[in-house]
Parts: C-alpha cells; structure tokens; sequence
C-alpha cells in the first residue's frame, strides 16, 4: 500500500463519530527494527489513557518481562471494544506476536494498518479483512493537488499560462503518485519563472539528492529499499540500467541477474524459480510493477519516480555508470556501463577493461557501431547485452572468442558469413550459460558447423558444459541436436523453434536436471519419443504448431514430475485422446494443469 494510506486511516482514526463506538483505542507506529516488549508497553499506555484509566507506573511496566506484558493487555482488552491502528508494518512476524496480544471476543473490535507490502496487507487476522488500495490520482486530480502546493502564494492560487507546459511535463513524470506530487508541489513553490522550472524538469536526479524540499520523499521510498535483503538490492539496482519507462521482459532479466550472480542458490529449487521469487517480491513491495502485454508473457517496469532514486545510489555506490549523452564520457569507474543514446560509433574511454557487464539501448534513429577496438577492451566481460539494437555491421564476429568470460550471449544477427566467425567464438566461451541464437531472416538456414554443410550440429556443442539455457530459433536443422546435447550436465531449459526439419524426435537419454522444454512450429515432425529414465526432473512441456504429429509423445508418461502439458495447434485427434475416456487418457492422469490451446470458434480451452 502507498505511504498515502497513513494519512487516510489518520483521518478515520482522528473522526470523533468513530472513536465514539470504541471503548478504548490506540495508535502504533512500527519501526523496521522494533522490539515487541516495547510496542507492547506503547499499546498498554495508550489503551489506558483513552479511558482515562491510571497507567501503570513506566517503571514498573519498564521492568515486566513479555509474559507479564502480555498478560496485561489481553486481560484489559478481553471485555472491551478496541480500535488499534498498526502503522507502517513492514514484517509479517510482527501480526503474528499482535493477533496474540488482541484478543477476538467478537464485540466489534477494530484493527486497521498501513502497510507497502501485498503479503501483509493481505494478512488474515483469523476474521474478515478488507483491504483499501491507494489509487493513484488522475490528471485532473494530480494538477489540482500539485497546484495547492505549488501555486499557494500566485495570484489566484492558479497556475499562471506560462508554467503550464512545464507543470504537466512534472505531472507526467510522477504519474499520480500523491506523495510525490505533494513534495514536488512544495519544491516548485519556490521557483517564480519558467526558466527556473525548465531547470528542475532538466535535472529532477540532482533534485531528488540534494534539495531538502523532497528529503521527506527520499526518506520514506528510500526505507522500502533499506528493508530489502542484500541481494534485492543489487537486483532492484539493476533495473535501472533500462532507459525510463523501458518494458523489460521479465524472462531478459532474470537471465541478466542469474548471469550476474544476484541469485541465490537454493537446494532443490532453481536459479529462475528463485529470481521469479525475487520479482514477486519486488513487485510486493511496489518497487517494481508487474504487467502484462500481448507481445510478451510477462514484463514489469520501473516507476519513474524509483527509477530516479535508484539511479542516484547508482552513482554514490559505483553499481553502474548510465550514459544518456548530456556529457563527453571519459572514464568509468564502474563495473556496469549501460549506454542509452549513440550517434554513431561507441568510443573507447578509460576504465573500459574493468567492465563485467555491458549493455546498449538506442532511443534515437542512429544506430551504433561496435567496432573491434572497443571489444578488444573487455578483457573480464561477463555479460555483453546488445539486444534489439540494430547494429548493421559486426566487427570481425572471431573477435567475440575473446570475451572467454561471457556467461550469456543472444545472437539474433545470424545471417551470411557471420556463422563460421560465431561458431569459432561460442567454442571458446567455457563459462557460457545461455545460448541464444535466432535467424533473423526465415529463408534462412543456420550454418552452425565451421567445417560443416548446410544445417548440420556442430560437434563442439557437447563442450559447452556450463549451459543451463539453451534456445535456437529458425535454425531448420537436418540433422537431430538431441544427441549432441543430451549429457550437458547443467542444461535445465531447452526452447527449440522451427529449429529441426526432421519428423522424428528421440530422448534417448540424459537431460537429467532439464525442467522446461519448448517445441515450437515444427512443420514435419510425426513422431516423439522418450525413453523411460529420461528427463526426470521435467515440470513443463509445451508443443505448439506441430500439424503433422501422429500421437502424444510416446513415453508421457514416465515423466513423473510433469507438471504442466500445454498443446496448442497440433491435431485435434490428439487432444481428443487424451481427454476422459480417450485412449491416452491415462498417460496424462498424474499432470496437474493441461492447457490445450486450438483453433475453433473458441480459441482456448483448458482441460484442468
């Protein structure tokens, strides 16, 4: 919940028609690092004088151990209508060790709290709970709000014409958010002249750090980030290197935080299964927002109001340097280097060689050259981020061998003479962990053999024993990938699209710690078979455009772990066998969720 909400439940808590059905009512405000024998002692004091009862001495109740403590609140409360206002709970423990302290005997009592954290919010107290979320303002509302504050010494207390242009560009930036629109509106109270506003919108950043005006603001976002675990931190950071309101596909950057080394390693869960905890929880706590799109399962995108403050500690922590282009750059010092405008070629510049990760977005209409000078420079690069950038040349792809330390290389640049180069750089990279590689032109096929015809496996696949992510894409390969890659020890997601021309496919064995595969439009695939003992950890499995295929995968179900089925665009004949009463029924009988995706009238029907 927004920190707004303190100043609603104020109003309800300060409404004399309301503390006239209570007996006794109390207000505690919980601090991140509060000790519950002092809450207590607080709740007790406050109860008191609201009936103007005599409060025990504070010496006595200073010296009471926790039982005792406890022992005097529930005695006091159990025959009396209470109202208790918990404000800013930040920990779940904390409702715990309070639904001890006020006891339910079902006479109207009242517990309300502010929170900015979903799971608390969302707490049962054992009752029924309702929970008001803090709308963001609209337009109309914002510029009122904004112009009580700002406009309070103008002449009629109104915006005057020639500020107009630059009130809204502010507006826009914090997009309804009441508690910043308040402190901008106190900012912007002391500046007279268009020019000095044009100043703030230019350089909201410089603001956001030194003007005491917006210190409240700062104050109270920058607790939510206080309060994240050491690796959220570094995670929601991160999230920063995307220009403002840039929709990050949330799959892009999980994989830049596992490559990273952000996440956790969890035993029995996943690296992605714990960055996708990481999200929610960031999404929890308002400091990232989740959404979703047509064109992508799931994305999130950053506040531009957080997106300011994080890029400040960006700067004072030396986590990432993000270029925008206003000043020449001339040395970094900073292990992250995320460029947001170019107008040409990226020049070299002190400190280059001690970069770990680099990233590259264009926001303008040139795009920019990566030239093997600039390459050359990255000698501990792990990450080397250049997606969606439409670089028409490469330098010397062989060059890309140098970068041994990358973890995750997606290449969707793959056409012409460029394959032999990549193939012979991929074989160099013994840490790489993601593998990506898309023919951007459909007529294409992927040469992935330096010594090799057409379409043919490449025989060094098998050396790359880092991979955990693997995804190849229009690549209508001849000869069957499986056998090369099926004793990858740590591949866990495999995502093959139109990426084999042939109409068999065997899993033989191996794929023992795979727990995600895809199979995507493939036109003459007519068979499927997995062996028993193969792919053991499997949770998901999703076929999609397979027109010509015969049955359900021969061997379904061995899968024992098999969580997920999804079947969209195969044979209607296929979908109707596996429902009740058809003959692969059973096979399916231990999958939890089947999705079956087809075309009829209806698109989209699901089975469970």
């Amino acid at each position: 919940m927004h920190p707004a909400s303190t100043t609603l439940v104020a109003k309800t808590f300060t409404s004399e028609s309301v503390k006239r059905h209570f007996s006794c009512y109390a207000w505690i405000t919980v601090s991140q690092s509060y000790v519950i024998e002092d809450l207590f002692r607080s709740l007790i004091k406050e109860v008191h004088q609201a009936t103007k009862e005599e409060v025990p001495a504070a010496a006595d109740l200073n010296s009471m151990s926790y039982r005792e403590l406890l022992h005097i609140l529930v005695t006091y409360l159990e025959s009396r209508r209470y109202l208790v206002v918990l404000d800013d709970v930040w920990d779940i423990k904390l409702l715990k060790e309070m639904r001890i302290a006020l006891p339910n005997r079902q006479l109207g009592s009242r517990i309300m709290l502010t929170t900015r954290k979903e799971d608390i919010a969302f707490y049962s107290f054992g009752v029924e709970s309702h929970v008001h979320r803090i709308q963001l303002l609209e337009k109309n509302e914002a510029w009122e709000l904004f112009s009580k504050k700002a406009f309070s010494t103008y002449h009629n207390k109104r915006c005057p014409p020639e500020l107009e242009s630059s009130t809204w560009e502010l507006l826009g930036k914090y997009k309804g958010l009441p508690l910043a629109i308040v402190a901008l509106g106190g900012l912007m109270s002391s500046k007279e002249s268009s020019t000095e506003w044009r100043k703030v919108c230019n350089s909201i950043n410089w603001h956001l750090i030194n003007d005491h005006f917006l210190e409240p603001l700062k104050t109270i976002l920058f607790l939510s980030f206080n309060d994240l675990p050491y690796r959220l931190k570094h995670c929601f950071l991160y999230c920063s290197i995307f220009p403002e309101d840039y929709l990050i596909r949330a799959e892009r950057l999980i994989t830049l935080w596992i490559a990273e080394g952000f996440v956790e390693h969890v035993k029995g869960v996943t690296l992605e299964e714990v960055s996708e905890s990481y999200l929610m929880e960031l999404n929890f706590r308002s400091m990232l927002q989740v959404v979703r799109c047509p064109t992508i399962r799931q994305a999130c995108k950053m506040h531009d109001l957080m997106r300011e403050l994080a890029l400040s500690t960006l700067e004072k922590e030396k986590f990432c340097v993000v270029y925008d282009g206003r000043e020449v750059m001339e040395e970094i010092r900073a292990r992250r280097l995320s460029i947001q405008t170019s107008e040409g070629e990226i020049k070299v510049c002190k400190g280059m060689s001690q970069l770990r990760s680099f990233h590259v977005f264009v926001t303008g209409v040139f795009s920019p050259s990566i030239s093997s000078t600039l390459l050359s420079q990255f000698k501990l690069l792990r990450i080397l981020d250049l997606e969606d950038v439409p670089i028409e040349e490469l330098p010397d792809v062989e060059h890309l061998g140098n970068l041994d330390m990358l973890k995750g290389l997606e290449h969707h640049q793959i056409f012409g003479s460029n394959e032999m180069n990549l193939c012979a750089s991929i074989q160099k990279m013994k840490l790489l962990r993601y593998l990506y590689l898309l023919v951007t032109r459909e007529e294409e096929f992927l040469r992935i053999d330096a010594f090799a015809s057409l379409a043919t496996v490449p025989s060094w696949f098998a050396s790359l024993r880092s991979l955990t992510d693997i995804r190849v894409r229009w690549s209508r390969l001849k000869e069957d990938l499986l056998p090369h890659i099926e004793a990858l020890p740590c591949l866990r997601r495999l995502i093959l699209v139109k990426a084999y021309v042939g109409s068999e496919l065997c899993f033989n064995i191996g794929f023992a710690r795979l727990t995600h595969l895809e199979l995507l439009n493939f036109p003459c695939l007519k068979n499927i078979t997995i062996e028993e003992g193969v792919m053991p950890k499997l949770q998901l499995l999703i076929l999609h455009c397979c027109m010509k295929l015969k049955a359900l995968p021969h061997g379904l179900e061995f899968l024992r772990n098999l969580e997920t089925l999804r079947l969209g665009s195969v044979p209607m004949k296929i979908i109707e066998n596996i429902r009740e009463g058809g003959v692969d029924h059973p096979k399916v009988q231990h999958i939890c969720e089947i999705d079956l995706i087809y075309e009829t009238s209806s698109a989209t029907s699901s089975a469970r």
